[in-house]
């Protein structure tokens, strides 16, 4: 069953933020993600606002998780680290 992340981001430091930008990528790839909202027009309806969601897909909780765990994705987490504020969850899709 597939499984989804979701960020809500707002960027405090453009310059730096591109570090994260450059390299996450390529651990998703790694996990078979796919992009289904990056950025993008929005509007927030209810709770605090952030700038910038992502929804993004991968074929199972589990590929979610070992992305997230990787290596390659904590190297490039640690590359935003102070460039912006995020909240990213990770959740089961729907059975279909």
């Amino acid at each position: 069953m597939t499984a989804y992340w979701i960020a809500h981001v707002t960027v405090t430091d453009a310059e730096a933020y591109k570090g994260y930008q450059a390299l996450a990528p390529a651990a998703f790839a790694a996990h078979g993600a796919r992009f289904l909202a990056r950025g993008g027009a929005s509007e927030t309806l209810e709770g605090p606002a952030l700038d910038r969601h992502v929804v993004i897909e991968f074929p199972t909780l589990e590929a979610a998780r070992a992305c997230y765990r990787s290596t390659a994705y904590q190297t490039a987490r640690a590359r935003r680290d102070g460039a912006c504020v995020a909240h990213v969850v990770i959740v089961d899709g729907v059975p279909g």
